[in-house]
């Protein structure tokens, strides 16, 4: 997770300008080759409108959400009317966390949410709490809000209040420390699992930490059911603690650099696992670095990219506007944000 770290020393100049073009082709939606509308189409019913999937995984919301940009970490409301998801500039020269919110029945134009964007920092990994109480973020910015970013990246919470989200503020020690902390996910309790980076050079792993009076409890390093392979990153735990999905780096088993496994947990705390979510959601490219749930429970959410792919009958060599073509399309290598049935979870529970 050392990619976190590397991308807080890149030049801030360079970061504004970067965060204007990302939010020239978030406004507008654009086509599967890159292609602009001039307005944003009314969209009405959940999931911005969209086709569900089936047992085959899908890039969500084309032109919307997955656009040729660098998309992952997606979140939502448990009424499912605000939908929140990152978006990369660059090689994390700047990130935003952006939103669609469905009001009176129609999904509004995508922005960046008003507590994100500020060039100075990188915002990453929105979680929110199952009752919506609480909204979790990563974040390199500074604990005062002023200066440059930290080198390392904290966990910040906002609460619920009228209108929208109050201030974010950094949570308190012991879950955030001198190292960096990563992806948090929230039970239902109040139980939050999170990624730890140790240091340099050190794997990471999935911590969890329980809510007491006045703070958090110690973090608990999850055991080797849950921190297998050589690597682990950004775990999504179910509502109820029952299972977590969690990104696993050089297992045998896996079918790129990085894939997604299920972890079931018993009434006694005990984990089964890790098992592998299969090829209907782990790919060869390796960048599967992000999974989700929706509140509902129907849908599994996960960062993923595919392959850029010829038109159908091309033949010979590459020509400039057919390169153009295809890096200028929704599945052009960069990672989107996939979704699938998410009953694929509940068939490998032992």
């Amino acid at each position: 997770m050392s990619v976190w770290k590397r991308a807080a020393l890149l030049a801030a100049a360079t970061a504004a300008v970067a965060l204007l073009a990302a939010a020239a082709l978030l406004a507008p939606g654009c086509g599967p080759r890159g292609e602009c509308e001039s307005e944003f189409p009314e969209l009405t019913g959940p999931y911005l409108g969209q086709e569900p999937p089936g047992r085959a995984a899908k890039a969500f919301a084309p032109g919307i959400v997955s656009t040729p940009l660098y998309e992952r970490d997606i979140a939502m409301t448990p009424d499912g009317d605000e939908i929140y998801w990152m978006i990369v500039v660059g090689n994390f020269v700047n990130t935003a966390i952006a939103v669609s919110r469905r009001v009176d029945g129609r999904w509004t134009e995508p922005e960046v949410a008003p507590f994100s964007g500020d060039p100075r920092w990188l915002d990453i990994e929105p979680a929110i709490s199952p009752d919506g109480r609480h909204f979790l973020f990563a974040s390199n910015r500074p604990h005062d809000m002023k200066g440059p970013a930290q080198n390392d990246m904290d966990l910040w919470i906002m609460d619920r209040v009228e209108g929208g989200w109050a201030n974010p503020r950094p949570l308190p020690p012991p879950v955030n420390t001198e190292r960096a902390e990563y992806f948090p996910s929230l039970t239902a309790a109040g139980v939050l699992y999170f990624t730890s980076d140790l240091g340099a050079g050190t794997p990471s792993a999935i911590y969890r930490s329980r809510p007491t009076e006045d703070g958090w409890t110690e973090p608990e390093r999850l055991p080797s059911e849950v921190n297998a392979g050589q690597n682990r990153y950004n775990a999504f735990v179910a509502p109820d603690e029952s299972y977590l999905i969690v990104p696993i780096a050089g297992r045998d088993d896996s079918r790129g650099g990085t894939d997604y496994y299920a972890c079931f947990r018993d009434a006694d705390d005990n984990w089964s696992g890790p098992f592998h979510l299969g090829f209907a959601v782990n790919s060869p490219t390796g960048q599967e670095w992000s999974p989700y749930v929706s509140p509902d429970g129907k849908y599994f959410f996960f960062m993923g990219s595919r392959l850029p792919q010829r038109a159908p009958g091309a033949e010979g060599p590459l020509t400039l506007p057919e390169i153009r073509a295809m890096s200028g399309a929704i599945e052009n290598g960069q990672p989107n944000i996939y979704w699938v049935e998410a009953d694929l979870i509940e068939a490998l529970r032992p």
